[in-house]
């Protein structure tokens, strides 16, 4: 008897749906063809005691399963649901008739009861797409499912209640998310608050402007200045997440298994992977590819603490996503393509023992030294960075003052209404939302400069050595500080202001 069931795979942040086709006949053998990988291979052990510990069992008969499309590769261990029910279907132990409407997917433990499963939102967006009524899944899978609204989603916890369900209409507990309601319960107050930091005003004004235009910063300053403080504080400023955007970072973290029990993502994500980190898990890839840090970290912060402590190469990888703000991982079958719109935070000491420029701290490295531990950090990556801010050491008057500094919900107010301009500004293009996105056909469209401005800029790009590069970024960081005063034209205080926040360009800022 053939039957066939229906399960899916993910390739990317997509899913494919796939139909498992399972045929018994006479004579004896398991032969599982359609490329699938060791895990799925295995699974004859799994389902063979999840079967019988409930009652059931593999006949003893040729069984053949194929899982096409057969030229796809197929991998992990979530098909021993959809094997399992194949095998009892075309065994005749159970009853079928409206098991091809659902999408079936989970992982068996022996006793029959699931785990939790990768992928599980990519899978429901398909699955209703495709116009299939129902996603059978593990429980804790089901909440990130049901996100996807006209798709019934029901969490199992034993395979004994999804056999129950077809043979015998046992009804399952469908899960129902109001989505909307659940994205916005919680835009709680982020437990990190800008009041938190004392003094370092001139650094919150950067945080803002970094935050407003969506640029990337980076953060120079002894040890102890408060750089990681800064930085662990800089999602609270962040505009909230529109529910495309929450929908988008959810679909990636849903691939590397990470929204277990949850619903809709709704705080950005912030990432801060240590300096030991590879370029594989910094940008995505593997055997079988997954996302990286800097796609974990879409439409939210990575923050790389200590830059120049990571290896040059690792760093390098990332100037492309840093452009293009997406990431392709090709192989030979295959190619996939993951998100990468992230906010770059850096952080680094402007030398190797830590101090400089700094009076009372010992000078334990040489100007050659300093010059050679800067120059880990390549021209063309500090080119893709908008602000360079330099990080003081909080004098202990302002440390132990009691008086608290400006919240971050004040902060993200102000950010939130110059990102709402360049929404308007932008409301005709796909690609761009907010400034630091913008090309070179927008900066001089949108950053028109008078006079007094562009000679201002002229001296400064000759005085600095500036690449054209560093003036389109200095145009955008102008262009946020302007919409942040709601201002229609870029002036040269804008541009003044956007020329300071290029520390690393100056000449002699090591001398």
């Amino acid at each position: 008897m053939l039957t066939k069931v229906y399960g899916s795979a993910v390739f990317g942040v997509e899913a494919t749906t796939i139909i498992v086709e399972v045929n018994i006949a006479k004579g004896v053998g398991y032969h599982l063809v359609g490329l699938p990988d060791n895990a799925i291979k295995e699974s004859n052990y799994r389902i063979a005691a999840a079967l019988l510990n409930n009652g059931y069992r593999i006949p003893g008969n040729k069984i053949t399963i194929n899982m096409a499309p057969a030229d796809l590769r197929k991998e992990g261990s979530a098909y021993d649901l959809t094997l399992a029910l194949g095998i009892l279907t075309a065994s005749g132990q159970i009853k079928s008739e409206s098991m091809e409407n659902y999408i079936i997917m989970g992982e068996l433990s022996l006793d029959g009861s699931l785990q939790p499963i990768k992928g599980a939102l990519p899978i429901a967006i398909k699955a209703k797409e495709e116009g299939f009524k129902g996603f059978i899944l593990p429980k804790e899978n089901a909440r990130e499912a049901a996100i996807v609204e006209g798709l019934e989603v029901y969490g199992i916890e034993n395979i004994i209640e999804v056999i129950s369900f077809f043979d015998k209409g046992t009804p399952l507990d469908q899960t129902i998310i109001d989505t909307k309601a659940e994205f916005y319960k919680t835009l709680d107050f982020p437990e990190h608050d800008f009041s938190d930091v004392k003094g370092q005003e001139s650094i919150k004004r950067c945080m803002e402007i970094a935050a407003a235009g969506g640029h990337n910063i980076i953060l120079i300053g002894p040890p102890g200045a408060g750089k990681t403080m800064l930085a662990k504080r800089l999602p609270s400023i962040l505009p909230p997440m529109t529910i495309q955007e929450a929908l988008e970072t959810t679909k990636i973290h849903s691939v590397v298994g990470k929204v277990k029990n949850m619903g809709l993502m709704n705080q950005r994500p912030f990432r801060s992977p240590h300096h030991t980190i590879s370029d594989v898990a910094l940008v995505g890839g593997g055997a079988y590819p997954q996302p990286g840090e800097i796609s974990l970290s879409h439409n939210g912060v990575l923050f790389l603490d200590e830059l120049p402590e990571f290896k040059r190469g690792v760093l390098e990888v990332m100037r492309q996503p840093l452009e293009d703000r997406e990431v392709t991982i090709s192989r030979a079958r295959f190619t996939v393509t993951y998100p990468s719109s992230f906010m770059l935070v850096a952080s680094m000491n402007p030398s190797p023992g830590g101090y400089f420029n700094d009076p009372d701290a010992p000078v334990t490295s040489s100007p050659a030294e300093m010059q050679r531990y800067l120059s880990k950090i390549s021209g063309p990556l500090l080119d893709r960075i908008d602000i360079h801010i330099e990080v003081t050491p909080v004098p202990f008057e302002k440390l132990s003052e009691d008086r608290k500094g400006e919240g971050s919900v004040a902060i993200r107010e102000r950010v939130t209404a110059a990102r709402e301009v360049q929404t308007l500004r932008f409301a005709d293009t796909d690609t761009v939302h907010y400034n630091a996105q913008m090309n070179t056909k927008q900066i001089r469209k949108h950053c028109k400069m008078d006079d007094a401005s562009k000679e201002l800029l002229k001296n400064a790009m000759e005085r600095l050595n500036l690449s054209a590069r560093a003036y389109d970024r200095i145009l955008k960081v102008a262009r946020t500080i302007a919409d942040l005063e709601n201002v229609p034209e870029v002036t040269g205080n804008h541009i003044g202001e956007a020329i300071q926040y290029r520390s690393l360009d100056r000449e002699g800022w090591l001398g």
